[in-house]
């Protein structure tokens, strides 16, 4: 699959990551483990996910609790990161979620 890096972004939590692999995608995660080459952290849905750092884009300094993460879906259970934002220590991760939801059409029935 080509990787669709010039277009936008899509919200996603842990769940939609395996109908992304190769898409851009954004997400908000709380950073549970950081080793220097991978971060795993806790998604808007309680699911664990996978950030791979590259060399060009490594984990702002000082991170904070929960990091907003804008990369490329490459497996089912990771994304490779192009950008990070400090999202500080505190975040409504059940709202992030709820918007991920309607971002993706799953509510789209309300609406009718």
């Amino acid at each position: 699959m080509n990787v669709d890096s010039l277009s936008p972004a899509v919200f996603v939590n842990a769940e939609l990551l395996p109908f992304c692999v190769g898409r851009r995608v954004r997400t908000v995660i709380q950073v549970v483990q950081y080793d220097g080459v991978l971060v795993i952290g806790k998604s808007p849905n309680e699911k664990q996910m996978i950030v791979k750092i590259s060399p060009d884009s490594p984990l702002p300094s000082p991170h904070t609790g929960f990091v907003e993460v804008i990369g490329i879906v490459s497996s089912a259970k990771s994304i490779k990161v192009e950008l990070w934002t400090n999202f500080g220590d505190e975040i409504d991760m059940s709202s992030y979620h709820k918007l991920c939801q309607l971002a993706n059409g799953e509510f789209k029935h309300l609406f009718l």
